[in-house]
């Protein structure tokens, strides 16, 4: 490998040699995002208290919750989060069930990709001496 970068330990992503962390920034996030998610389920926490625990920005713990990818448990931990439509105080996501329903909206999962569609993917990861990609 090209002395000029390193390997991400998590998922293997190239990195350049001047970023001096172990792990690429998204599998930074990933585990950070790990770690919240555990810690809420754990915890009767609100949103600054999460953002604080973990040294982040709120703005970053209700992003999460907007996007649907944390939920925390029923109470009043939260500022209300309201649904974009109809208005009414929503759990997460940004459209409540009910509008997301009458107005065809899905939540959809992330594709999972099969070895195959890795293994067939176009990616550059470098270049030859002549310059030829590789």
């Amino acid at each position: 490998m090209d002395e000029n970068v390193h390997e991400c330990a998590q998922c293997g992503r190239i990195l350049n040699k001047v970023y001096k962390d172990d792990l690429c920034p998204e599998c930074k996030d990933l585990n950070l995002f790990a770690e919240v998610k555990d810690y809420i389920r754990e915890n009767d926490v609100k949103e600054i208290d999460v953002a604080e625990h973990f040294g982040i920005p709120v703005s970053k713990v209700r992003r999460w919750i907007k996007e649907g990818r944390i939920q925390y448990k029923e109470g009043e931990n939260i500022t209300p989060i309201h649904c974009q439509i109809c208005g009414k105080t929503i759990d997460f996501g940004s459209v409540c069930p009910e509008c997301r329903r009458k107005n065809g909206l899905h939540i959809y999962a992330k594709k999972s990709y099969s070895d195959d569609d890795i293994q067939s993917a176009m990616r550059f990861l470098g270049k030859s001496e002549e310059g030829k990609r590789y």
